[in-house]
């Protein structure tokens, strides 16, 4: 699914016209990418939680190669969903 299927499912249980979705679309993921990049978590009830978490560095291996390097220090965004959010996924 993309952004503009989004917009859609929007415009067809709302009503907003395509552009003003698309507009809600663009400023939520904006936000959500804001609010991660200043290290803050968010969390949405019955859906789930976006954490920002440090890895160390470390040593890795090249698979192809298989000469050892150094893997930097690094931030990564991680999602946790939330109870219901499982069981719905589960049943499918």
């Amino acid at each position: 699914m993309t952004k503009a299927d989004l917009a859609d499912k929007i415009y067809e249980k709302v009503g907003l016209p395509k552009k003003e979705a698309v507009e809600i679309i663009e400023t939520l993921f904006n936000s959500i990418k804001n609010i991660l990049s200043e290290g803050e978590s968010i969390k949405v009830a019955g859906f789930g939680t976006f954490l920002v978490r440090k890895k160390s560095a470390r040593k890795g291996r090249n698979p192809k190669t298989g000469s050892e390097l150094q893997i930097s220090q690094r931030k990564v965004v991680t999602f946790k969903p939330s109870l219901r959010f499982k069981a719905m996924v589960e049943k499918g």
